[in-house]
């Protein structure tokens, strides 16, 4: 009779057991097959997501990966460029072309420079700087963007300032020679009345993310020169300025074959670089080449930014629906009347 006794127990266990498991998975692909019934209220952020402790943000800045068997969840964006992959400039400042080869622009002082210049894109940069003495070239940092496309105009700069806060914003914005008010925190956004242009932010401050769909996505994040920094490369950077600076990475749809500018010209499929292979430190000139008269400004010798492109396509064929799309190299404009 004991062991009839302990026969049962140890089925029926085995039965209530399995149940539960069935349950379990049957309750996970269920409310991981339906975003909106995602238990988010079960599941824990990671603490890099923006403003994610709350039940209806996490929504918004978490992604569940329901392969994973309790449904992990990451941040949906990434809070910084990654500065070792193509298309980024970081750092003072170094580049890593289309190409993925890597190279050193380091331009002149409040001087402009175009880092990308496409029939319907032009991307420029403000480097900022100092010269120590006895050194014979500055130290300089890209500072400030300056965006031109469809007719419009948008910048983003790091702000000025004598010592480091992370928890204060260094960003300012401007669309069309208007000041951008973004406000602060991860879910923070702001969109062109035509809806060309889209600013997010991804952290509460000091990062965002700028899309202009179609065309180019910038990943953006301010940072100082760290008393590290200036004793590891002997900045001797001064008291009264950190020299705040950006660290972008741009993902590009859609340029064309005959795109340039410092890094656009790595995009171009026969580009040969002239960075030196094996050389630590590889720097590129052009900065005759490359140098605009001002942040917003397509003037520089081998810019082909032409602001009248959409204008004469629109006169001649009416309104056009246009996306970019990969033709050859990845690279072209496919428009539909």
């Amino acid at each position: 009779m004991a062991f009839k006794r302990s026969l049962f127990f140890i089925v029926f266990t085995i039965i209530v057991v399995s149940g539960a498991i069935t349950q379990v998975k049957a309750y996970t692909s269920a409310y991981c097959n339906s975003a909106s019934r995602c238990p988010y209220q079960y599941i824990t952020c990671p603490s890099e997501c923006p403003e994610s402790s709350s039940y209806d943000t996490k929504a918004k800045v978490c992604r569940i990966d329901c392969y994973s068997p309790k449904c992990k969840a990451e941040c949906k964006h990434n809070n910084k460029p990654d500065c070792d992959t193509p298309g980024s400039a970081c750092y003072d400042p170094r580049f890593i072309g289309g190409d993925s080869i890597v190279f050193y622009f380091h331009g002149k002082v409040d001087q402009h420079f175009s880092l990308v210049s496409d029939s319907n894109l032009q991307i420029n940069g403000r480097f900022i700087g100092h010269q120590p003495t006895g050194r014979s070239r500055p130290f300089t940092w890209i500072q400030a963007l300056g965006l031109l496309f469809n007719s419009h105009s948008f910048s983003l700069e790091a702000t000025k300032s004598a010592t480091w806060d992370g928890g204060i914003d260094h960003l300012k914005f401007s669309y069309d020679g208007e000041e951008i008010l973004l406000g602060l925190g991860g879910l923070s956004s702001w969109k062109s009345p035509e809806g060309e242009i889209e600013v997010e932010r991804t952290a509460a401050v000091n990062s965002v993310m700028v899309n202009i769909p179609g065309v180019v996505e910038i990943l953006a994040n301010v940072v100082p020169v760290t008393a590290e920094d200036d004793k590891i490369h002997g900045y001797n950077v001064p008291s009264d300025d950190c020299f705040a600076h950006l660290e972008v990475q741009f993902k590009f749809s859609g340029l064309s074959d005959d795109v340039e500018g410092v890094l656009g010209r790595t995009y171009q499929p026969d580009f040969k670089n002239p960075a030196k292979p094996g050389v630590a430190m590889a720097v590129v000139g052009g900065e005759d080449k490359y140098r605009t008269t001002s942040l917003l400004s397509s003037d520089c010798a081998n810019c082909i930014y032409d602001s009248s492109n959409e204008k004469q396509i629109i006169k001649e064929h009416g309104t056009l629906d246009c996306s970019a799309t990969g033709l050859f190299h990845g690279n072209g404009i496919v428009c539909k009347k």
